[in-house]
């Protein structure tokens, strides 16, 4: 899962002044990828892939050609690997939505006092989400800048432009990334609200007016009400949405034979966006039960059917007072979703909700409600939907857990990085866990370049192995001076591939490029990417993502895979929010377990650095018994 990303179109802002993204040199990608396999595999396997590699790489053969085909697609693309990289993290992906693809962001637990409290609170977002989107229409968004690892360069906006335009629509081997493209008629804005499994179409301009907060409220509770007084359940169609890409596709293909059902999928798809008014979930509201809400709702029984998945932003408001927003990955990173969503939580703050019925739009006519005819098959399909969530919801083990002790402010008086430690520290976690380092997926953005989206950091180093080694089987035999040596080889090996990563020279997205245009070019799939380290170095047991917020607020994800553990991270100056996800099916992993592991790492870390890190000042610990404390809220 990811943090940073992207650009602008031809014609606006930094488009033409970002330099392309940059092809490494085929013999540093492969040298590269030998050192980051080497200690993951065993002796004999590596052996057999050095030989599959030093063939691949040989003067005149296959990976010259492709090399070369590869700098040409760069001469002739704003980004060469965009497409590639789009279809095979997203696109191609077969996996359903929730929980395995797409992350929400938790928002602060809000206190309703009733349900119209939460629509004002509804109405209020809604109309910060109107301003952002003007900003966005106006092309008014001032440019982002790198921060963290060589701060300061502009970075490409155009992910942003995608949050309210875009449409991912299911194909039964690849989906769509849809893009609505302005027409001279200007769209009607509308956004859909969701509400009792129901869906409904809220007008948000009207004869060239945007409705104040007044007219929106007026218009959620007519909403409320509709959706209350129905007189037979409406089928919850949304189910078909968090399914399998394919099998939603299949169902998508009977549901559109039907004009009724063609008109309904067509409003939802040109939607800004969606409001999910939640009902209460039952369930006391700690940080974790929040994030369950925002991911999957609790399953079809709760709030499962009350989303549409394929919109890139919906917005959760629950009755209960647990909110936030789920998105769909494939058109932004996280960075993106976090930008957006601090602007709305800063403008309700510091914008009182303006509940005025002086300037209401009169006689505003009732929001309709979107029907559904559903033959036998798609009721089949919706029973099947169902069954699968319910699953997944069982499944998923999330652990959200605030680590107390100490935060960023104390990493960086170590004059180290603090996502590089903490990086090292998640390694620590999982090799006390399971005795050993695993592939490890860390997003790095390449924003710097035109259309740049993400590249991997490989967190699981030879010199982390070390590191994590010396802590755990050598804990005793192993001096601390030797043990703090480690450490920092560890964080400048972190350091230093993170550097290459958002430079354009890490190895992933390269050796995607090569065997993708083999396959593009239609010649022999080269043995390397067939090659039994390849194809496991690429199942990322642990999936690692930094998303840091300056508001009240945290992101959580799936695994990427089932024995694998999703880790998000927020580092504050003097707390850490984790989010550690697993699969509950999964007899290798438990988030509790890994969580006490982190925690006790992140601990014996500092303790260590105390005593030994002359780069640093002594940092006393806490005072006595809260000193190794962490909590979980």
């Amino acid at each position: 899962m990811p943090i940073l990303e992207q650009e602008s179109p031809k014609g606006h802002g930094d488009h033409h002044v970002l330099p392309k993204l940059p092809i490494p040199t085929l013999h540093q990608t492969l040298d590269m990828y030998l050192k980051c396999v080497e200690h993951l595999v065993k002796p004999e396997q590596f052996k057999k892939t050095k030989a599959i590699v030093e063939r691949f790489g040989a003067a005149g053969g296959q990976g010259e050609f492709l090399q070369e085909k590869l700098m040409e697609k760069r001469e002739k693309t704003d980004n060469w690997v965009y497409s590639y990289w789009l279809d095979d993290m997203y696109l191609s992906n077969r996996l359903a939505l929730p929980i395995n693809s797409s992350p929400a962001m938790v928002f602060p637990k809000q206190v309703f006092k009733d349900r119209s409290d939460s629509l004002r609170f509804a109405a209020h977002l809604i109309s910060g989400v109107l301003n952002y989107k003007s900003l966005l229409d106006g092309r008014s968004l001032p440019v982002d800048y790198a921060r963290g690892q060589l701060a300061g360069t502009p970075l490409c906006m155009e992910q942003y432009y995608r949050l309210f335009t875009t449409y991912r629509l299911p194909g039964l081997k690849k989906d769509t990334l849809v893009t609505q493209t302005s027409s001279v008629m200007p769209e009607p804005e509308y956004i859909i609200v969701a509400c009792k499994n129901q869906f409904f179409v809220l007008d948000v301009v009207i004869n060239f007016r945007r409705l104040n907060e007044s007219d929106l409220l007026a218009q959620l509770e007519k909403i409320v009400k509709m959706a209350e007084n129905t007189e037979e359940p409406l089928p919850p169609i949304g189910l078909l949405t968090s399914d399998g890409r394919t099998e939603w596709a299949e169902a998508r293909a009977m549901l559109i034979k039907d004009s009724t059902n063609r008109d309904s999928l067509d409003m939802i798809e040109r939607s800004l966006c969606l409001l999910c008014l939640d009902d209460t979930s039952g369930a006391e509201l700690t940080d974790t039960n929040r994030a369950l809400q925002m991911l999957h709702g609790a399953g079809h029984q709760k709030n499962g059917g009350n989303r549409w998945y394929d919109k890139p932003m919906q917005f959760v408001v629950g009755a209960d007072g647990a909110c936030g927003v789920i998105c769909e990955h494939s058109p932004f990173e996280g960075i993106v979703l976090v930008q957006c969503t601090e602007y709305l939580l800063k403008y309700m703050k510091g914008s009182p909700s303006k509940l005025v019925r002086a300037s209401s739009i009169t006689n505003l006519h009732t929001p309709r409600r979107l029907h559904w005819k559903c033959s036998p098959e798609i009721q089949e399909r919706l029973a099947s939907s169902a069954h699968k969530l319910q699953r997944l919801v069982r499944s998923l083990d999330m652990d959200v857990f605030k680590f107390k002790a100490y935060g960023k402010e104390f990493i960086k008086k170590q004059k180290m990085s603090p996502d590089a430690y903490i990086q090292v520290a998640l390694q620590l976690a999982f090799y006390r866990c399971e005795g050993r380092t695993v592939p490890t997926y860390e997003s790095a953005s390449i924003r710097r370049f035109r259309e740049g989206r993400v590249d991997n950091i490989r967190s699981a180093t030879v010199e982390v192995l070390a590191f994590v080694k010396s802590m755990t089987d050598g804990k005793a035999a192993v001096p601390d001076a030797e043990k703090m040596k480690k450490l920092w080889d560890a964080i400048s090996a972190q350091t230093n591939y993170t550097i290459l990563a958002i430079t354009g020279k890490a190895i992933d997205n390269h050796l995607l490029g090569l065997r993708e245009i083999a396959e593009e070019l239609n010649v022999e799939k080269p043995e390397i990417f067939s090659d039994e380290t390849y194809v496991s170095s690429n199942k990322f047991i642990l999936s690692t993502s930094q998303v840091p917020t300056t508001v009240e607020m945290f992101c959580c994800y799936g695994p990427v895979v089932p024995n694998g553990y999703g880790t998000c991270y927020n580092p504050q100056s003097d707390h850490i929010i984790f989010c550690v996800s697993s699969f509950r099916e999964s007899v290798e992993t438990s988030s509790a377990v890994f969580i006490k592991a982190l925690e006790e790492g992140l601990l014996d870390m500092r303790d260590l650095c105390c005593k030994q890190n002359t780069a640093a000042k002594p940092v006393a610990p806490k005072d006595g018994a809260t000193a190794r404390n962490g909590s979980k809220p």
